[in-house]
C-alpha cells in the first residue's frame, strides 16, 4: 500500500474512531493538496502528498521555534503533535551516510568545479532525496563540499 492509499484510510478512520486532533491535520492535508491539485494542474497522487506533507513540516517547524520563544507551552506540544502526525505521511528518513553516499555519486556524475554549480548538483540530487532527507541538511553539505 503506497503512502497515497494510507492517507485516504487514515482519514476514513479517524472520521469513524472520532479522533479530532489527527482529523484535523488529515484535513489540513487533503485541503492543501487539493489547492495544488487546483492552481498548479498536479495529480493527486503519492508525489504531491510527499511535497505537501513537506511544506507543512517545514512551516510547523518555524512556528515552533516562534512558540519557544514566546514561552508558549501549549502550542508548542499541539504543534510537536501535529508534526509526528505528519512524518507518518513521509517516506522512511534515509540515515546520513546513505544521503552521504548519494551526494558522492551525484558528485562524481556531475563533477562540479566551483560553488557557481550548485544548481546543477541540486538539480541531481532533489529528485533522489525529496521527502527522505532534509533538503535544507542536503544544501548545507553540498555548499561546504563546493565551498
Amino acid at each position: 500500500m503506497n503512502l497515497y492509499e494510507k492517507f485516504n484510510q487514515d482519514m476514513v478512520s479517524s472520521m469513524k474512531e472520532q479522533n479530532k486532533e489527527r482529523l484535523t491535520v488529515l484535513r489540513m492535508i487533503k485541503g492543501a493538496m487539493q489547492l495544488e491539485h487546483i492552481n498548479n494542474k498536479k495529480e493527486m497522487n503519492e508525489e504531491l502528498l510527499i511535497d505537501v506533507v513537506g511544506k507543512q513540516i517545514k512551516m510547523r517547524n518555524d512556528s515552533l521555534e516562534e512558540f519557544k520563544k514566546g514561552n508558549r507551552e501549549d502550542l508548542i506540544k499541539q504543534t510537536e503533535d501535529e508534526i509526528k502526525i505528519l512524518t507518518e505521511f513521509l517516506p522512511e528518513q534515509l540515515s546520513e551516510e546513505e544521503v552521504d553516499k548519494i551526494i558522492d555519486e551525484v558528485f562524481a556524475k556531475v563533477n562540479p568545479t566551483s560553488p557557481k554549480e550548485m544548481g546543477l548538483v541540486m538539480k541531481e540530487v532533489t529528485p533522489l532525496l525529496k521527502g527522505k532527507a532534509d533538503m535544507k541538511e542536503v544544501s548545507t553539505k553540498i555548499k561546504n563540499i563546493l565551498g
